[in-house]
């Protein structure tokens, strides 16, 4: 059964399933539906947790004796299983599937899942859970979307804003919704119910937004070059690590050169996002980044990366010189700024 997030209150008011899948890179949307369940188990009953993380030393023989073992005082029990890189592996598969058809009924299972990529979702374990299971996939929350969302947050905290009020929380936390939800939380401390202004919104958030190195490609890709700039700023401000930010851009570029030189002889670019493993919203605007950027340019940066990189350990670089912060903006800008 599919269950999309924001239905679950609904789904938990009139009753309590004994397996759910929670599966999404939306950390808080998906630490949010594991804690209504939570809530709901306990109040029917589960008294006993049992948390089982996959790592490279979990025997899957645990999730099987913990399903099958009584609870201490003969009560409910509660099972979270958390599978953090989404690969359970051939025998997890199977170990998965004889679970689904050996449930306790006095159990409640959640097993929570990362966004599965467009080949794991094909696999015959997950078609199970699908079956079996109250199946919840809470997708990403797009930098579009975000105000939208923020005022719905605020709503249910009977406060509002205007548009130029969400915007502006929306650009300071930068895609983080963790980061946006702890700031909703502190304009419910700071202001009463009703109307936020403008001026409250900005003195709350001011100075605390949170950089996020992977959004930065995003803003790359997309062409937008106050958000790149804002960005960079941001995230030297906070002290973030050079080499990291420079290697996710740099990795970005490499993917880039990969998928342009493949499309330069004739291969469509669709294909080689799903052979690349590229989706999401990342996937859309990849494509349009592929058609701005030359072959040329996407070459001269990779050079360019590499000299800033020997800026970074202290060495001397023939492109660029000064500040290595200030060279890596300037490669950003170029990449933005191409035109074919």
């Amino acid at each position: 059964m599919q269950l999309r997030f924001d239905a679950l209150d609904g789904h938990l008011a009139k009753t309590l399933a004994p397996l759910y899948v929670i599966t999404s890179d939306e950390h808080l949307l998906a630490l949010e539906a594991s804690d209504k369940i939570r809530k709901s188990a306990r109040s029917n009953g589960c008294s006993e947790r049992d948390v089982l993380v996959v790592d490279r030393s979990f025997k899957w023989g645990e999730l099987l004796a913990a399903n099958q073992s009584q609870s201490l005082f003969g009560d409910k029990k509660l099972i979270e299983l958390r599978i953090p890189t989404g690969k359970p592996g051939k025998d997890g598969g199977q170990a998965l599937q004889n679970y689904t058809a050996t449930l306790n009924p006095d159990n409640v299972t959640i097993i929570s899942l990362p966004k599965l990529d467009w080949a794991t979702q094909k696999a015959a374990w997950v078609a199970t859970l699908q079956q079996s299971a109250v199946y919840i996939d809470i997708p990403l929350v797009e930098r579009a979307h975000l105000p939208n969302w923020i005022g719905v947050r605020l709503a249910a905290q009977q406060q509002s804003a205007d548009r130029q009020s969400l915007d502006f929380i929306a650009d300071r936390v930068e895609g983080n919704l963790l980061a946006a939800h702890q700031e909703i939380q502190k304009l419910a401390l700071l202001h009463p119910p009703g109307k936020l202004s403008f001026e409250q919104c900005h003195d709350a958030v001011l100075n605390v937004a949170r950089y996020d190195v992977f959004k930065l490609n995003e803003a790359m890709l997309v062409g937008d070059t106050a958000r790149l700039v804002r960005m960079m700023d941001g995230l030297k401000g906070e002290g973030e690590a050079l080499p990291l930010v420079l290697w996710a851009v740099a990795e970005e570029i490499r993917t880039l050169l990969k998928l342009k030189s493949a499309a330069s002889q004739g291969r469509p670019i669709p294909a080689l996002l799903k052979e690349y493993r590229i989706w999401g919203p990342r996937e859309r605007l990849m494509e349009p980044a592929l058609r701005r950027l030359s072959l040329a340019t996407l070459e001269a940066a990779l050079k360019d990366a590499a000299q800033i990189d020997k800026m970074v350990k202290g060495l001397r670089a023939k492109a660029f010189s000064g500040d290595a912060w200030d060279a890596l903006l300037q490669l950003g800008l170029k990449l933005i700024g191409d035109r074919v």
